[in-house]
């Protein structure tokens, strides 16, 4: 596959520093507003990369549930691969891949698991055929075919009626607590805009990178 002719020239908006909020969280927020009002698709899709067992980085989608002064939550298996590679180094990356806006977020940071009160609390919000899913999956596990695991939901549909699913132990959050952002916009000439908010002290300093 020859790809090298498929290029797009991004010129929709720029970074000015000025504009540029000093509270890095405060500028996602704003952003992600903006996201939501351009009818970007699930703009709390993130791409999350952790450090693999073997040493080889590993990345999958995910969803942002929150986002306050604690960090950045969303929730999964504790029991996955993900689960054991946050164990064993909780170093992580978020990425915000917003394509329509021509705009990129990156969070670098330390992942801790939630209290088990909001793990709860998250749940019980859950669709029910998404808390029967987490019951019925053992994630990243080996399984046969599909049958195995629509025959696992079957039995769970009769055992739990509605609103009566329980959370299951190995299942809660995670909260990505950052001490790097970038926020990335396409210009023109490939010349595109890099402001890095780096925590340094506990102050954000703020800088300007070469794209």
């Amino acid at each position: 596959m020859d790809l090298s002719h498929l290029r797009k020239e991004y010129a929709a908006h720029g970074i000015d520093r000025q504009e540029l909020l000093e509270n890095p969280l405060a500028q996602f927020k704003a952003w992600f507003e903006q996201a939501k009002t351009a009818g970007v698709v699930e703009p709390n899709a993130m791409v999350l990369s952790t450090n693999g067992l073997d040493g080889v980085p590993s990345s999958r989608t995910v969803l942002l549930k929150a986002a306050d002064e604690r960090g950045f939550s969303f929730f999964t298996n504790y029991s996955s691969k993900k689960g054991s590679e946050i164990a064993a180094n909780p170093s992580a990356a978020l990425l915000f891949p917003w394509f329509s806006l021509e705009r990129q977020i990156h969070i670098t940071g330390s992942l801790i698991k939630t209290s088990d009160e909001e793990s709860v609390a998250y749940f019980a919000k859950r669709p029910h055929g998404s808390q029967l899913g987490a019951l019925a999956s053992d994630q990243s596990d080996i399984v046969a075919d599909r049958k195995v695991l629509e025959a696992r939901l079957e039995v769970l549909k009769a055992k739990y009626p509605e609103g009566q699913v329980p959370k299951p132990p190995h299942w809660g959050g995670y909260r990505l607590v950052p001490t790097r952002f970038e926020f990335w916009q396409g210009r023109t000439n490939r010349l595109h805009d890099r402001l890095q908010f780096t925590l340094k002290g506990g102050v954000w300093e703020i800088v300007r990178l070469a794209p």
